[in-house]
């Protein structure tokens, strides 16, 4: 699997999943259209749309779903990859992908607007994963405190930790539509 390089010091790692790979998700995403719903955001007055934040077209999908089985496989090598590269984490209580995980549709102007982390959703969560599943040249992710921005390109899997360290938010294409898979590992 192709390695996209970070620095080491970012925790922030990047692998090229096949094409076809990303193309059967997108696939999947168009044509289970009733299961879209738009961006919400739950909160102690229940549920609200606020486009100001995140602006997306979201699909939630069972890590048992077994359409996905391809995706789970490269996600499984990157996984590999990583913790090979962060040694550390192999001594860490097993981990993996329980939670029900996301395909997110950007359209032009849409996206996660603001910084954010993962970890305040949920303490079992160790890694956030993402793919973006086609190439938009100015789109990409922001990491506020490493002065980094990714650009979305077609397979490139990135894998961070769900700490504040890794706060960051969409890079918005106003032109081009972008879509994502996105995730995260947890402890079992």
């Amino acid at each position: 699997m192709k390695e996209h390089k970070f620095k080491f010091d970012t925790f922030i790692g990047g692998w090229y999943i096949p094409e076809k790979v990303c193309d059967e998700v997108i696939d999947y995403f168009q044509k289970e259209t009733n299961k879209h719903y738009g961006t919400i955001e739950n909160s102690k007055f229940g549920s609200i749309v606020d486009k100001n934040e995140k602006e997306s077209i979201d699909m939630i999908i069972k890590p048992t779903n077994t359409y996905f089985n391809n995706y789970f496989t490269c996600l499984k090598e990157c996984v590999t990859l990583y913790t090979k590269r962060y040694e550390q984490l192999q001594g860490y209580q097993p981990f993996g992908l329980k939670e029900n995980f996301n395909i997110q549709y950007y359209p032009p102007g849409g996206g996660y607007k603001t910084y954010h982390c993962e970890r305040p959703v949920n303490n079992s969560r160790v890694l956030v994963f993402m793919t973006y599943l086609n190439t938009v040249k100015n789109a990409g992710t922001e990491f506020k405190y490493y002065n980094l921005k990714t650009q979305a390109k077609k397979g490139l899997t990135l894998i961070w930790p769900t700490d504040f360290t890794h706060t960051h938010k969409g890079v918005i294409s106003k032109k081009d539509e972008k879509y994502i898979v996105t995730g995260w590992l947890t402890f079992y």
